[in-house]
């Protein structure tokens, strides 16, 4: 199932280095071609020897050779997997990794990735539950980045608990499952809108919302990795994709305009934006002088992007999002069968850590199939993963 897959394996200094003879040899027997990178303190606890010989390419662990002068581009490593994995991933490379510092030839190739990364954290359960470790995980998360959370067990120093790498076999099916997502929506067209909208008031002011684009730009990026061409119109958000096709728009009627366009070429179309509800009638051509005590404006209803395109949906498969305060499930149900959504995505300012600008969101999937799925809280790129999970799942 690896057959022809490039796996690069970055290994850090951690007791859990001897686990990766075992992976690296499960690698290629499943066909997948190995390169390894170690950071100068995994030597430590594995011979280069062993991983070169297991993986029959050479290890690397420095820009350069010293004798020879021959240099080990990190670009071209970052360029050549279909997937890096850092396994065991220790405190002190989590700690650089989620805060930009590259010092070793592993943090710079890293920074140069171009495929899904993937890591596997391993270390004492005092240091696992340190608010620093969790905090930096869920930068790494929020990055697009992959965490498999350490397992539960016997650890080194004689503690029992959270901090145990998966096993190599673990590890070799959540690879096997990573880069099957990784084609499974392969030449797919995936129209995506994001962030707010702002309707000018004057030149300088407008109406708009709080929403920054965070859960859009992470379902871009889980689209981009699952394959598919991502193309998304976004209002002026925070929070962009580094892949794919962006069109920066402001109000709602150029969203509209800007989707209108793309629409017919979609397989997939997914309405994340918040888009404003109404704008003024006649927005003023000056900014606006504060002369009176009270200000009267006309305000007039905005297209219902996702409701115009439903109209003209054909073989689209559409998703829609719904935020709520009040008759939460009704609401959903409702913009689900008025707008034609194939699944809504229904989720509450009422919960804690859901909504605009957070990291996290908690969700509840609604199809047209009558189909409900609750989701605990979690980060807006697992919630994205979900979305991909239940298209691969449910659409041809």
């Amino acid at each position: 199932m690896l057959a022809g897959k490039k796996i690069l394996l970055a290994v850090c200094g951690s007791i859990a280095a001897y686990k990766t003879a075992f992976f690296v040899r499960l690698l290629v027997k499943e066909g997948a071609e190995v390169k390894v990178i170690m950071t100068n303190s995994a030597k430590d606890f594995i011979t280069p020897l062993t991983l070169a010989t297991l993986s029959k390419n050479p290890v690397y662990s420095e820009y350069f050779d010293k004798d020879s002068g021959e240099w080990h581009n990190h670009v071209e490593l970052g360029m050549w997997a279909d997937l890096m994995l850092i396994a065991p991933l220790s405190a002190n490379t989590l700690g650089k990794m989620a805060n930009g510092i590259c010092d070793n030839l592993l943090l710079a190739t890293y920074l140069s990735a171009k495929c899904p990364v993937m890591v596997a954290p391993a270390m004492d359960l005092d240091m696992y539950q340190h608010p620093t470790t969790l905090e930096n995980l869920k930068k790494l998360q929020s990055f697009g980045n992959e965490v498999i959370e350490a397992r539960d067990g016997e650890l080194a120093s004689g503690l029992s608990g959270q901090g145990r790498m998966a096993e190599p076999e673990e590890l070799v099916e959540l690879v096997k499952k990573k880069l099957y997502k990784s084609d499974a929506l392969k030449g797919k067209k995936v129209l995506i809108t994001s962030g707010p909208t702002f309707e000018a008031l004057d030149p300088v002011r407008f109406i708009g919302n709080h929403s920054s684009g965070k859960m859009g730009t992470s379902i871009a990026e889980a689209f981009s990795q699952a394959g598919a061409k991502v193309i998304m119109v976004s209002g002026p958000a925070d929070h962009f994709p580094n892949k794919g096709e962006l069109i920066k728009v402001q109000s709602a009627e150029e969203m509209l305009n800007e989707t209108q366009k793309r629409h017919a070429d979609a397989d997939i179309v997914i309405f994340s934006a918040a888009v404003s509800d109404y704008r003024p009638k006649n927005p003023a051509k000056e900014k606006i002088k504060k002369k009176d005590d009270s200000l009267k404006l006309e305000l007039i209803k905005n297209p219902d992007i996702a409701a115009v395109l439903g109209k003209k949906k054909e073989n689209q498969f559409h998703i829609g999002f719904a935020l709520e305060t009040t008759n939460e499930e009704g609401n959903a149900k409702e913009k689900l069968t008025k707008k034609n959504f194939d699944l809504i995505v229904l989720n509450s300012l009422n919960d804690n850590g859901a909504g605009f600008k957070s990291d996290t969101n908690k969700v509840t999937f609604f199809d047209k199939n009558n189909n409900t799925q609750k989701f605990e809280l979690k980060s807006k790129v697992e919630v994205a993963q979900d979305i991909v999970d239940y298209v691969i799942k449910n659409h041809s």
